[in-house]
Formats: structure tokens, sequence, C-alpha cells
């Protein structure tokens, strides 16, 4: 795993305190001297910056460990109590809230129904699981690093919806952001649920510490999207919505898209597809024990489903390889674990890849999150992504 690499510059503070973060998070027990020569940092600016992260509660110290000759050396970890985060999550007909440390373990977690939430109904609701969600666990609020909200379809600045889900009307043009953050006093994120669970998935899945991976996002409700890291950097596109791979062609002049195109992913690996195929009209509602049982005795229409799936999907994975040469592509989302599986097992064998013989360290696709509390976990880690993530953007300002 390569390492991030630092910079001395004085008007880069921000980054370096978010590189030593990322390099324990994805390390683990570092020491100082380790942290120097990984990130390329003078040894003091390593100390300047693991004191203050020590003085915030980020970080905490282990036991001094005992070395050759007598030395010892103090390794450093992250502080899961040293910062939390509140994930929210709006479907047809409930609102879910979870508060998260810093490690993404669920510390309380709030559900409240809301019928036909539009903003006007929905809104009240959202702070209100909020204001539960700091009574619910004894924490210091002054260590919430804010609110993160993950919706299906597409944001723009502030939070605002650009494109309204056929699954929750009524949200088209509304500052969804803005309008929170102003009802709980907390900073508040908004992100489409592709890229929240993506970001989710680096922070604490199977992408951990990877520069370049894309995550497939099956909505269980229908829908498929896509987050992209690349070198690094969470690729949103020129208007934040990169990722839409549900309305790639995967089948030319084939099944009608509600997009208004014909062949459309969604069409043939959408899981609500799948559920069609194997009469399961009310997923969503089910628990994920009732669903996988479902599905177990399904027989005939998961057959089906699969057989029409597997080679769309073989070819969004051939293209996204192609495209971004990610390190790995993970599926996840809000399908069923057992549905992902069936079918991540029936995508061998891939296309060949362009460089059959280059050495491989990951699979070429992984299983990541997935279940029920993916897109909200991805919403909880929007926060702590914020506030840790390397920026590399400051590293292109000019001085002064």
């Amino acid at each position: 795993m390569k390492a991030i690499s630092g910079t001395n510059l004085e008007q880069a503070k921000s980054h370096n305190r978010r590189v030593v973060i990322e390099l324990i998070r994805t390390h683990g027990s570092l020491s100082r001297a380790a942290i120097a020569r990984m990130t390329a940092l003078t040894p003091q600016t390593v100390s300047n910056i693991v004191e203050e992260l020590e003085r915030s509660h980020l970080l905490v110290a282990a036991e001094a460990q005992k070395l050759a000759r007598g030395q010892s050396i103090i390794p450093y970890t992250i502080n899961p109590r040293g910062a939390y985060s509140i994930g929210l999550e709006l479907g047809r007909q409930r609102a879910i809230g979870v508060l998260t440390d810093l490690s993404g373990a669920v510390c309380a977690r709030i559900e409240r129904d809301v019928e036909h939430p539009d903003p006007q109904r929905a809104m009240p609701v959202l702070q209100a699981i909020v204001e539960e969600l700091h009574q619910a666990f004894a924490f210091d609020r002054s260590r919430l690093l804010g609110v993160g909200m993950a919706l299906p379809g597409r944001y723009g600045d502030g939070g605002t919806t650009s494109l309204s889900p056929h699954s929750l009307p009524g949200w088209q043009g509304f500052p969804v952001g803005r309008e929170l953050e102003e009802r709980v006093k907390v900073p508040v994120l908004v992100e489409n649920d592709a890229t929240a669970a993506a970001i989710g998935e680096r922070l604490h899945g199977v992408a951990r510490g990877l520069a370049s991976f894309v995550y497939l996002f099956l909505a269980g409700g229908g829908g498929i999207g896509a987050g992209m890291f690349l070198d690094g950097h969470l690729y949103k596109g020129s208007r934040n919505n990169a990722g839409e791979m549900g309305h790639i062609i995967v089948e030319p002049h084939g099944k009608l898209c509600s997009c208004g195109k014909r062949g459309c992913l969604d069409r043939y690996v959408s899981p609500s597809v799948a559920y069609e195929f194997m009469g399961i009209p009310n997923a969503q509602e089910l628990s994920p024990d009732e669903l996988d049982a479902l599905i177990a005795r399904s027989g005939e229409g998961l057959d089906a489903w699969l057989d029409q799936a597997v080679q769309p999907l073989r070819q969004t994975v051939d293209f996204l390889e192609l495209a971004f040469d990610p390190q790995t592509v993970v599926l996840g989302g809000s399908i069923s674990t057992s549905l992902m599986r069936r079918l991540a097992e029936r995508l061998e064998p891939l296309h060949l890849p362009i460089d059959p013989d280059q050495k491989r360290t990951l699979p070429r696709v992984m299983i990541g999150m997935t279940g029920k509390d993916t897109a909200i976990l991805g919403a909880a880690a929007l926060p702590i992504f914020s506030e840790t993530n390397p920026r590399f953007d400051v590293l292109q300002k000019p001085v002064g």
C-alpha cells in the first residue's frame, strides 16, 4: 500500500493533518518516526500534528514499546470516541437515523414512520431524530462532526435536489442540506446514496486504504449508481452527478427504461427487477431474514433473473476497468446480501483484461457492504470523511 505524501508548505497544514489521520486509520498503530518516514514530513511537523490531534482526542497514545538498545517508541491509534457523526436516511414510509463513532460503530439508532414523506412532513421528523440521537447515547456534543444524509437521485450545491427520485416525490429543487442545517444547528452534508456508500466503504469496508476503486451501488428499491475514488480523489464529475451507471446501454434496442432509452443496465440488473422475477413485490418492507427466506425459495425466478443479469453486469465491469483502471470494482448496496452473493458468484469468467499477465494483489470484483443499512452508514461516514480525508485541492492553491 503506497502511503500518501505530505507537504511542508505553510498553507497546507489542514492537508498534512488529514494525511496523518488517514495514514494511521489505514495502517493502524504508528509511531511519530514511522509517520514522518511514510509521509515525507519533517519530524517536527509530525510532532506538532500528533500533539494537536491528541489534544483534540482524535488520536490516543498506546503503551510505550521497548526497542533494541533500550529505546522505546509510543505508537498512536485513532480514538473511536474522539468524534461522532449522525447519518440520516429517508425512505418512502420511514426515516432512520444512526449515531456512529470515529470507527463507524453504531452507538444509537432511531426509526420513525413518515407517511407521504414530502419536505413539509419529513423535515420535522428528521430534526426530531437528530435531537433524539443526542439523548440516546451519552457523548461530548462538541465532538459531533455533523450530519450526513443519503438520498437517491442527483444533488447540486448545498444539497439541493436537481432530479426528484420517483420514490420520493416533492423534493424537486428543495434545498434539503441548507434547510436541515438551519434546524439542527450543525453542519449537514448531502450526497446521493451511491457516493455516500462508496465513502463508507473506503473508511470502514473492503476498500479501506485503496486509492482507486469503483463502488457499484445496487439500490434495493431500484436503480444502479456508482461512487468512484480515482488516485485518492472522490470523483463526482463537473456537475457532481458522475456515476449514473444504471443508464448505460448494455443491450441495444433492448427493454424500455424509465429514462426513455432502451437496453439500460437498470432494466436487467436492478434489484427491483430481480424481485419482480421472483414474485416479491414488497421487498423493501421485509426484514433481511424474511427477504432471504423468500429468495431461497424463489427457484426458477431467481435463476431467470441471474441468466439475464450476469452478462450485462460482466459488460459493465469490463467498461469500468477499461475506462478508469481501478484497483477493484466493489459490488454493494441496499440489495439483499444473499442475492448479491449469488450474482457475484455467476460473474466469473469475467471478460479477459487488456493486460492478462499483470499481477494483481486484489480480486477484480469484491463484495462490499450490502443490506438495508448500507446507505445510512455511508451517510454517517460523510462528516467523518469531510473532516479527515486528505485535501489535495489545497496543494493547488497559490501561496499568499
